[in-house]
């Protein structure tokens, strides 16, 4: 007879998964004991008979011998960075203290996500009836062939929009991989059921380029979209808000105006948002809000750490659009110092061959003077300069000159970051790569490279001795990842070296800095599976384990 455990042990395989690259050094955490430094397995003789032990050291040196039989209580400690790392000391109820606020804290957590998804499990949504002629015959004008990953990503938002309860997926493939493919997809099938659909964008450039797009796709559909940005002067816009109220309008397309209070739907269907992480906290509430009630659509080009795990939790559904489009190459990516020979070269190799160059300097004090030195290293090129705190008209004018050619460098700030798509630019030089984070890098590194063309990224650093350990991790990172599709595990990475800061909302990074992100993300889930089987959650007690696992 089988005898059932309480809880599942974490699988061996998993454990040795968990700490296979553990290095020398690196923290860990002991579920009884806290955060430990480990310092290597050695051979010890207990009662006779010779075992291998893990060895922790803790704060003052103190060392704990772990049977290897109990590696099960042993994970990663990722949460900050490895060098602060807090050591607890072997003995006192530090860790039981850190444990306890940590486990009220998840408890907390664990509720509100709990109610966001049980008001949507209850709410009837709405079905939405996919109208097999007419959607095929949207379906057929898509000007290319479906990527693999991407028509699977398409049928399992159709299949979400289908079922009476609210859709909340997370669509997350890298730039230029046909996420928006996907949500015109939805959008149509929510239009056509007489829904409307709100497109969420973050900057008055993208929504100016969704509405083209969309505008294009549609152009054969009797469907009415239309654009709610600065764009628009205040008359057009309060035409839109009226259009959007009665029920004229199928499909707006906007920044975060769209959340106004004046802005209200007659019947909203579909909700799209695009780069979530973009909106500020307040721009979250709004939307979070919205989750229970309209089908939810987020694409992504480099999951935050909190869309991810709350993906990977069960608590979102997620797809993943991994496959590059066909005759798409990856960015071929250099990290070098300054060196005026290369930044030259790299610029005339790009205009020589009919092409545009992004030259990134993410400092306003000083863009003049890097322009006049790009003017002298560069003489053949034309040079304009766009950043955050030129006038919005301006800024738009220099974007929309760059887009259709009329100069070939753009020396620009991190605004580019979420841009408009220019698919003649294929060279990108990031100067001080080191002060920007890993997202931002993999970003901007997006930017070039969406035809057919070899793209080039160059990232300028200063020298290896004036760099922090955490860039030049990052900078490891993005070089190791050139491939196509890395968004996804890239991610990864920066959980690790970023901490799992946001994760659930501004308040959780220092309880997740205290005992670890694998052993923080265990207690929400034990809370969550309590609470949802009515149970208050025990998480003062480490869990019963199952069988010893013998090597």
């Amino acid at each position: 007879m089988q005898q059932r455990r309480r809880r599942p042990r974490r699988d061996a395989d998993a454990i040795v998964r968990n700490l296979t690259d553990l290095n020398l050094g690196a923290p860990v955490v002991h579920e009884d004991h806290g955060v430990g430094r480990y310092i290597g397995l050695q051979k010890l003789e207990v009662g006779g008979i010779a075992a291998e032990f893990l060895t922790l050291e803790y704060a003052g040196n103190d060392k704990l011998y772990v049977p290897v039989a109990s590696l099960h209580l042993i994970s990663r400690y990722t949460g900050s960075a490895p060098e602060t790392a807090p050591l607890h000391k072997l003995g006192s109820d530090q860790w039981q203290k850190a444990r306890r606020k940590a486990a009220q804290r998840v408890h907390d957590v664990a509720a509100e996500l709990l109610d966001i998804y049980a008001r949507r499990a209850a709410r009837k949504g709405y079905a939405f009836p996919v109208h097999s002629e007419e959607y095929n015959a949207f379906a057929s004008t898509f000007p290319f062939e479906e990527t693999p990953d991407q028509a699977q990503a398409i049928e399992a938002v159709l299949a979400d929009m289908a079922a009476p309860q609210p859709m909340d997926r997370v669509v997350c493939g890298d730039v230029g991989f046909g996420k928006t493919e996907v949500a015109m997809r939805a959008a149509f099938v929510a239009a056509q059921a007489g829904r409307q659909v709100a497109v969420l964008v973050p900057t008055t450039l993208l929504a100016q380029q969704h509405y083209q797009n969309f505008s294009d796709r549609f152009a054969d559909w009797p469907m009415h979209i239309d654009v709610l940005s600065r764009f628009r002067n205040k008359k057009q816009q309060d035409r839109i808000i009226a259009g959007f109220a009665n029920g004229t309008l199928d499909i707006l397309i906007g920044t975060h105006k769209i959340l106004q209070d004046d802005v209200r739907a007659k019947n909203l269907g579909l909700v799209i948002i695009d780069e979530e992480h973009r909106f500020g906290v307040r721009q979250k509430e709004k939307l979070k809000a919205l989750r229970a009630q309209v089908d939810l659509l987020t694409l992504t080009a480099t999951p935050i750490p909190r869309t991810m795990n709350m993906s990977l939790s069960g608590l979102r559904d997620l797809s993943i659009i991994a496959t590059p489009p066909v005759q798409r190459l990856a960015i071929k990516t250099f990290i070098s110092e300054w060196n005026a020979a290369t930044v030259r070269e790299a610029c005339l190799r790009e205009i020589k061959r009919g092409g545009q160059v992004y030259f990134l300097h993410n400092e306003v004090e000083s863009i003049d003077r890097m322009a006049r030195e790009l003017r002298q290293l560069v003489p053949e090129a034309r040079l304009e300069i766009g950043h955050g705190q030129m006038r919005e008209r301006d800024l738009e004018q220099v974007m929309l000159d760059f887009y259709h050619r009329r100069f070939n460098i753009l020396l620009c700030t991190t605004i580019i970051e979420s841009g408009i798509d220019v698919p003649t630019a294929n060279t990108i030089l990031i100067n001080r790569a080191d002060r920007l984070g890993l997202a931002q890098l993999h970003q901007l590194r997006g930017r070039v490279g969406r035809s057919h063309h070899r793209a080039y990224a160059y990232l300028i650093t200063p020298p290896a001795k004036a760099m922090t350990a955490d860039a030049k991790k990052r900078l490891e990172a993005i070089e190791s990842l050139e491939e196509l599709g890395a968004g996804f595990t890239l991610a990864t990475h920066d959980l690790e070296i970023r901490g799992a800061g946001e994760l659930l909302g501004d308040e959780q990074s220092g309880q997740i800095q205290e005992v670890g992100f694998t052993l923080y993300m265990d207690m929400l889930e034990r809370a969550v599976e309590a609470l949802k089987s009515g149970r208050q959650p025990e998480l003062e007690k480490p869990y019963e384990h199952g069988a010893e696992i013998d090597l």
